[in-house]
């Protein structure tokens, strides 16, 4: 009998439908602490610059640094510890590295223009940004392939400097971290984490500049101040806990989809992990797999929580069903665990990232496959996408208007800003007749 407290659905249930949603319910608000606290950090950065970043630095990571000089890394160091990695992680970082590259290479928006008959020309300037700040987190875990996700698609935008921001409590640097940077040339690195780092980012201080767009992911703190800041600088995403969506005929292992199930549940305790299954029999067999193999796994109480507090196995009558109940929850990653899994794509219309196939799990791109993993969550995959190299250029209108095309639109501009009480806008357009 299993001993693993997750929910065990059918959605034939007349009650399935609210069960659903508020298991997929999440708030993604601050709470008044991290709302107040936020609120006190981004106003002593705004206010106090390099003094308010060396005060929280030192309360929040026990770095107690002299000046705010200090906490830039030499790259000379970034350097060091891409030299100093092991044979197998040097090769997988490139390996990686090359693959995310290739991939965003094909990303790449261009300036274009057309020619009217009568000689107007009209059309779309691309640039991209000129400074962009990378956050990466640190704490718990340490994300070098956060650094690649971000960075890449920046430099192959032709972002003109990457200015990263990573905690490093008590002075210790994560030398993968480091190297990350240093492989795919970041710009300049800094040991701030937190609000505090976000803030500095923004605002710009004596000794870190203001860059025009922040990215990266973070915990609560980091969202909340991400928040607070879009519009002084833009954004990618306020994230939200991390989601794995399977969808099974039974046709595939056991272990692999509980494995999957686990390599979700393990980031954090609100990260979601669900299986839909046409198969009773595999879903009670997933179940056995995970009561099984969860004591082997080094974070198996974050799993534990993760799973029984947003986790579920439900059982659907038949695909078709499952790709409906797919494209409501929108999820950050959708597997499909299919015999002929490539024959369901077209019925997905709102998932972050759709892996295809038995062979195809979400741990490969998370690292190494190619797209970015920075994804859609909280069912925002319905109106956005995944990080890109689009995220770091931006588009000006080219309006050329020739003398004959002026004589054809400005009738139309004024009688329009009539009607709409714009009298100078009108009179603007008929001085061109």
């Amino acid at each position: 009998m299993s001993q693993t407290a997750i929910r065990r659905l059918d959605a034939r249930a007349p009650d399935f439908s609210a069960t659903l949603d508020a298991l997929l319910a999440f708030e993604s608000s601050a709470d008044e602490i991290i709302d107040r606290a936020v609120t006190e950090i981004l106003r002593a950065v705004r206010e106090r610059g390099d003094a308010a970043v060396l005060e929280y630095t030192r309360r929040f990571d026990g770095l107690d640094a002299l000046s705010a000089q200090a906490l830039e890394v030499p790259r000379s160091e970034l350097r060091a510890a891409l030299d100093g990695l092991g044979r197998e992680q040097r090769e997988a970082l490139e390996m990686a590295v090359e693959r995310v590259r290739l991939f965003h290479e094909r990303q790449k928006e261009s300036s274009w223009t057309y020619t009217e008959a009568d000689g107007t020309v009209l059309g779309q300037k691309v640039t991209p940004l000129d400074r962009v700040g990378l956050y990466v987190p640190g704490g718990r875990a340490a994300y070098p392939s956060s650094v690649l996700m971000n960075a890449l698609p920046a430099r192959v935008a032709g972002v003109g400097e990457l200015i990263m921001t990573a905690p490093a409590p008590m002075g210790e640097k994560n030398p993968l971290v480091l190297a990350a940077a240093a492989v795919t040339g970041v710009d300049r690195v800094f040991t701030v984490g937190g609000a505090q780092a976000i803030a500095a980012l923004a605002y710009g201080t004596q000794t870190i500049p203001r860059v025009d767009k922040i990215v990266g992911p973070g915990n609560a703190f980091v969202a909340e101040a991400k928040r607070r800041v879009f519009g002084t600088v833009g954004i990618d995403m306020v994230a939200g806990p991390s989601e794995v969506l399977i969808i099974s005929d039974g046709s595939g292992h056991a272990d692999w989809v509980a494995m999957d199930l686990f390599a979700q549940a393990e980031h954090d305790d609100l990260a979601q992990s669900i299986l839909l299954c046409t198969d009773a029999a595999f879903i009670e067999a997933v179940h056995a797999a995970i009561d099984r193999l969860l004591p082997e796994m080094p974070r198996a109480e974050t799993i534990a929580r993760s799973l029984t507090g947003r986790g579920a196995l439900i059982h659907v009558e038949s695909l078709d069903r499952a790709c409906e109940i797919a494209n409501h929850i929108a999820p950050e990653h959708l597997e499909l665990a299919l015999d002929r899994a490539e024959e369901w794509i077209e019925k997905i219309r709102h998932a972050g990232a759709i892996f295809v196939g038995h062979w195809a799990v979400e741990a490969l791109g998370d690292y190494c496959a190619g797209p970015n993993h920075v994804l859609p969550t909280m069912r925002s995959a319905r109106f956005s996408s995944p990080l890109g190299v689009y995220d770091f250029q931006k588009r000006s209108s080219i309006v050329q208007i020739s003398r004959e095309g002026a004589q054809k639109l400005a009738p139309a501009a004024a009688a329009l800003a009539d009607g709409e009480g714009l009298q100078a806008h009108a009179r603007s357009a008929r001085m061109r007749l």
